[in-house]
């Protein structure tokens, strides 16, 4: 069976709705019904032709007497709010994200910093957000219920750019971890080259050029351990965050 009418299914807040709504549904099923049955009364029943006018009956009198017509009115009129419990169930299936919005995205990622997270924490997390965005994409355009077609792109959006919020928090607290590490390693590195460049004019300021050499010696032997975390950092986010927000950020280059 086609369905008969098309309904949208909205993310209001916390609330999954349609629109319009069951009622209103109905309510325009029952105006339709009332006015087929009322226009009946303009119409006469056959073989009344040599009847005076005002005693002719029309068919409204004949068809309120029907019971199988009155049966099939009632049941029409009744239609829609039958398939209630199964829309409601339906929309029930949306309460699996309701997380999304009940909790504080300030609150949890505070939370979760304070367990000292590290790297394979960030991407668990992530991770989790991205399966939750592939699912909310595996959900069908349309549902039918009877004779109601479902639209969900209103719902799929509305539960996408809350996926999207969680994940650019989690991404972007990540990359300024990230951008914090890299300005310490550059700090460092440029105290270095600042004691390198300093002219020496006696043998106390050679000493301490000398000294600078030795300490940039000692330096490149951890300098790549100490820029692979980031660099890792930066390969992960590639994945989770583009690359203008990532530039916009701080237009940095761990490379």
């Amino acid at each position: 069976m086609k369905p008969f009418f098309e309904v949208d299914v909205h993310l209001e807040g916390d609330t999954c709705t349609l629109k319009p709504t069951l009622e209103e549904v109905q309510s325009a099923i029952n105006r339709a019904a009332s006015h087929v049955l009322k226009s009946t009364k303009h119409v006469q029943n056959w073989n009344q032709k040599d009847m005076p006018e005002d005693q002719r009956e029309p068919f409204y009198d004949w068809i309120a007497k029907d019971k199988e017509i009155v049966k099939v009115i009632l049941l029409l009129t009744g239609s829609i709010q039958g398939t209630k419990n199964n829309v409601n169930k339906f929309l029930d299936s949306f309460e699996k994200y309701n997380w999304l919005w009940k909790k504080k995205i300030d609150k949890e990622l505070a939370t979760f910093n304070d367990s000292n997270p590290q790297l394979e924490d960030f991407e668990s997390k992530l991770s989790d957000f991205a399966q939750s965005e592939a699912e909310v994409g595996t959900i069908m355009i349309q549902h039918q219920i009877g004779a109601l077609s479902l639209k969900t792109n209103n719902v799929k959006t509305g539960l996408h750019k809350w996926i999207i919020l969680w994940k650019d928090a989690y991404a972007k607290d990540l990359l300024k971890k990230a951008q914090t590490n890299i300005d310490n390693l550059t700090e460092e590195i440029k105290h270095i080259r600042l004691k390198i460049e300093k002219p020496a004019k006696d043998v106390d300021s050679l000493g301490n050029v000398m000294y600078a050499l030795e300490e940039i010696r000692r330096k490149q032997s951890t300098i790549e351990i100490e820029f692979r975390p980031v660099i890792e950092m930066y390969n992960l986010l590639e994945n989770y965050l583009d690359d203008e927000d990532i530039n916009k950020e701080g237009n940095k280059d761990p490379s």
